[in-house]
C-alpha cells in the first residue's frame, strides 16, 4: 500500500461513511476498477478508527452533555435522548456482529452496482415522503429503535448505513438535520467498535505504520468535514443529488462489470 494510495482510501472513507452513498461499497470498488491490491484487515481497521475519531470528537459537546443529562437528569430531553442511543446501537451492534461472517460472500461489483440502485430509490422516496416534523430531540424510544434495527441492512454493500437509516427516519417523519444529526450520534460507538473488533487480528500481522497513520489521519480529517458539510446542506436542500450519485455510480458499476 502505497502513501498515494493510503490518502485516497481516506478520503473516500471519510466521505462515504457520513454521506448516503455507502463506504463499503466504494472501499471495495476502488481496487476492482484501478486494479489496486485489496487494502485487507488492516486497512480496514485504520478507516474506521479515522472516521471514529472523526464522528467522536465532532460531536465531543453533545455526547458530554448527553452523557451527563442521561445520569442526572434521564427524564429531559437530553436525558432520554441518551438512553434512546444505548438502545439503538444494540440492534445494529449486534446485527454487525452476527453478519460480518457473510460479508465476503456479498462483495460482488454487480451486486453493490444494484444496491446502490435501489437505495437511491429509497433515499428519493423516502426524502420526497417525509413530513419534515420531529426534530432529532423528540424522536422517541419506538422511533429510535427502528432506525437503530434498519442498520442491520447496512451489512449489504451499497446500501449505507447513513443511507438506511436516513431513509427510514425521514419515513417515520424526522427533519433532515435532525435524522442526520441522530445517525451520526448513533454511528459513533458502531463506527469504533468495528474497528476495534476488527483489530483483535492484527497481533500476527505485519503493519506498514505510514500508509496505516496516514490513512487514519486521512479518513479523520475527511470525514469531520464530510459530517460539518452534510449537516448545513440539510437545512436547505434535500437527499436528490446523493440518490442521482447512486444512482449514476450502479449504472456505471453494472455497465463495467458485464463489459469486463
Amino acid at each position: 500500500m502505497t502513501i498515494f494510495q493510503a490518502i485516497v482510501f481516506g478520503i473516500v472513507q471519510g466521505v462515504c461513511e457520513f454521506l448516503p452513498i455507502s463506504s463499503t461499497a466504494h472501499i471495495i470498488l476502488i481496487p476492482w476498477l484501478f486494479g489496486w491490491q485489496d487494502p485487507g484487515n488492516v486497512f480496514d481497521v485504520a478507516l474506521h478508527l479515522g472516521t471514529a475519531a472523526a464522528v467522536i470528537l465532532f460531536f465531543i459537546k453533545d455526547w458530554l452533555r448527553l452523557i451527563h443529562a442521561g445520569f442526572t437528569r434521564p427524564k429531559t430531553n437530553d436525558g432520554k435522548l441518551f438512553w434512546i442511543l444505548v438502545a439503538t446501537t444494540i440492534p445494529g451492534g449486534l446485527a454487525g456482529l452476527l453478519l460480518d461472517k457473510h460479508m465476503e460472500s456479498l462483495r460482488n461489483p454487480a451486486l453493490i452496482g444494484i444496491m446502490l440502485i435501489i437505495m437511491g430509490v429509497v433515499l428519493y422516496v423516502a426524502d420526497e415522503m417525509g413530513k419534515r416534523e420531529i426534530r432529532v430531540e423528540n424522536i422517541g424510544l419506538k422511533r429510535g429503535l427502528i432506525v437503530g434495527i434498519s442498520q442491520a441492512f447496512a451489512v449489504i454493500p451499497g446500501v449505507s448505513r447513513s443511507g438506511i437509516t436516513m431513509s427510514v427516519g425521514r419515513l417515520l417523519g424526522m427533519t433532515r438535520e435532525g435524522i442526520a444529526r441522530f445517525t451520526f450520534l448513533m454511528s459513533a460507538p458502531i463506527i469504533l467498535a468495528d474497528g476495534l473488533y476488527h483489530a483483535k487480528d492484527l497481533g500476527s500481522v505485519p503493519i506498514d505504520k505510514a500508509p496505516f497513520i496516514t490513512a487514519v489521519l486521512t479518513s479523520a480529517i475527511v470525514g469531520a468535514l464530510s459530517i460539518k458539510f452534510l449537516l448545513n446542506y440539510l437545512r436547505t436542500k434535500g437527499f436528490g443529488i446523493f440518490a442521482a450519485y447512486r444512482f449514476v455510480l450502479g449504472a456505471i458499476v453494472i455497465g463495467i462489470y458485464f463489459l469486463r
